[in-house]
């Protein structure tokens, strides 16, 4: 009587939500009202602290003020762009920089807070 036994192993298949697009639009501050609030009422000290979570430096947004276009807003959101792989144009970001400064904030915090925690499905299959 010979047994056998199995070698291989099911493979869990692992599928994850996010895609190469934003992953809330520029105007959903109500999918988090307490980050737009707080923008809302000290945008300064909020991009400040959404500066230092994206692992810059804290005061960096303050250096907006000495531009026609708001360069660090632009440049953070490039980064972030590319650190998630989301498609765009250095076009689009600078205009939403100059044109929706507050909500191009509320957009980056809420992404890097929907990007840390993906919902991940897996299931075993053979």
């Amino acid at each position: 009587m010979s047994s056998k036994t199995n070698v291989a192993q099911p493979r869990p298949f692992v599928a994850t939500t996010l895609s190469n697009e934003w992953t809330s639009g520029i105007c959903d501050c109500f999918q988090d009202p307490l980050h737009c609030l707080f923008a809302t009422a000290c945008f300064p000290c909020f991009a400040c602290m959404t500066a230092r979570e994206a692992g810059e430096c804290l005061c960096l947004p303050l250096l907006d003020a000495f531009g026609c276009i708001p360069p660090m807003t632009t440049a953070i959101r490039v980064s972030i762009r590319q650190r998630y792989g989301i498609e765009g144009t250095i076009f689009n970001d600078v205009l939403h920089a100059f044109f929706c400064g507050p909500c191009s904030w509320c957009q980056i915090s809420r992404e890097m807070k929907n990007r840390k925690n993906p919902i991940t499905i897996t299931s075993t299959t053979a």
